[in-house]
């Protein structure tokens, strides 16, 4: 056959080559390939092209609203009117101290001036020392469910979206402190059922992210923005200027009982250490802490050397004695967070628990993590678990469920109640804060109302 010299495997090879040729050309697929060439060919000439409208050159002109083109109508001349104000702008707050004066003080001085001597007649009572213990869950359960809202206790507060809350120590009064987006705190005498029980001050330029009556001496609330932080001090009616940075400050703690140093987080990550005591404006030690941002710092309640930083996906613990400009290390790691972090803060008696609130839609209880939807979204604040200071074992935290609510869980992740009222309550309250010794708790909203349960 002429491939005698070929191997086996090269014979075969040909084989096939050859039955391959003859089965494509018994096919014919030149031809089938010729006629649809030419089948296409035909109906592409048979298509005919849409003929265009051709433009009608004495088309009636259209008629438009002289009113919408700004054109004065013919012998009627257009009354003059004045400029469109610009949006409602808020100037920037001078540096130093303030006086504590609301934005209304021209119209209700007076009540300015009762409100303001309730609280420096409220922050003069010892609050009873008495240690209380840490009552047990059934017995905290029952009073959580005695707690109720009614529309007395419903007050829109400031203007705008709530960024922090603090309440005063005072058994006998309810005095609620809100600082909103918009640099102003309102401070609302909830035992004051007259209209005349809240006002607004403005000591700040930029959203009040932090606040806190101090622990020593509740006649001064301590409140942090964006560039600064103050002292409003209601005995001399006076908002006092302690740290000015052109860092962005996003929380505080205090590192002593006597208030007079705290511990300052940055937007930027890094942390400062601030004390009242020296001259001057500024921070005692900046240091970097590694982090890419640090949107809440707590102190331990013991061990008070002992802080807890959170934010992007870090939640570490530091030594204050150690800090230094740069090369810190953190004394312990809280991991397992995947998306940023809106808060962490250690439990209220030994400190031994850590809750945090993460954008991965979980709350973790170190070392028990559970089920929550922290998407919040753009136009509400972060939530931010925190604990009751008057149980070591539960916390609360706002809630996108329907109906509204604010939700106390157990440490094990257990929801021990929800803080609910369908006819008062039908917004998300975000920010949250709860009485050191009395069964109340404060929601704030995105609108700046607040609700006393």
């Amino acid at each position: 056959d002429g491939y005698s010299h070929l191997s086996a495997y090269e014979r075969k090879r040909l084989k096939n080559i050859t039955e391959n040729a003859k089965f494509f050309a018994a096919l014919k697929l030149h031809e089938s390939a010729a006629r649809l060439n030419q089948i296409a060919t035909k109906r592409q000439s048979h298509v005919t092209k849409r003929r265009k409208p051709k433009k009608v050159e004495d088309e009636t002109a259209r008629r438009r609203s002289m009113r919408l083109l700004r054109v004065e109508p013919l012998e009627i001349p257009l009354l003059e009117t004045p400029a469109r104000p610009e949006a409602e702008e808020y100037p920037q707050v001078p540096v130093g101290p303030l006086p504590m004066v609301p934005e209304d003080q021209a119209e209700n001085s007076k009540w300015t001036e009762a409100l303001l001597s309730t609280w420096m007649r409220i922050s003069e009572l010892k609050a009873d020392g008495a240690d209380r213990g840490t009552p047990d869950i059934k017995r905290y359960q029952e009073s959580l469910s005695g707690m109720v809202l009614s529309e007395e206790n419903i007050r829109k507060v400031v203007k705008a979206r709530v960024c922090s809350m603090a309440i005063h120590p005072s058994e006998s009064t309810i005095l609620v402190a809100a600082g909103d987006k918009w640099g102003h705190i309102g401070l609302w005498n909830v035992s004051c059922t007259s209209e005349e029980g809240a006002h607004i001050f403005i000591p700040h330029s930029f959203q009040v992210n932090c606040m806190h009556f101090s622990p020593c001496n509740p006649a001064h609330l301590l409140s942090l923005s964006n560039d600064t932080l103050r002292c409003g001090d209601v005995t001399r009616a006076v908002f006092d200027e302690i740290c000015r940075s052109e860092e962005n400050f996003s929380s505080f703690d205090f590192l002593e009982e006597n208030a007079s140093t705290a511990i300052v987080g940055h937007w930027d990550g890094g942390v400062a250490v601030v004390d009242r005591r020296t001259p001057g404006m500024s921070s005692e030690l900046s240091a970097d802490i590694g982090f890419r941002r640090t949107r809440t710092v707590h102190v331990h309640p013991v061990n008070k050397q002992y802080f807890l930083a959170a934010g992007s996906v870090d939640v570490c613990v530091f030594d204050v004695r150690y800090l230094k400009a740069k090369g810190n290390k953190p004394l312990s790691s809280l991991r397992g967070h995947t998306k940023s972090v809106a808060s962490a803060y250690f439990s209220p008696v030994t400190g031994s628990r850590v809750v945090t609130v993460c954008a991965d839609d979980k709350l973790r209880m170190f070392l028990f993590p559970c089920r929550h939807n922290n998407n919040t979204g753009r136009w509400l604040s972060r939530f931010r678990a925190i604990w009751d200071p008057k149980q070591e074992h539960c916390f609360l935290v706002g809630s996108m469920a329907q109906p509204r609510q604010i939700q106390v869980f157990q440490d094990t992740g257990k929801l021990l109640h929800s803080f609910c009222n369908v006819d008062c309550l039908g917004s998300v309250c975000s920010i949250n804060v709860v009485h050191p010794s009395q069964n109340i708790v404060v929601g704030g909203n995105s609108s700046g109302r607040l609700h006393v349960f």
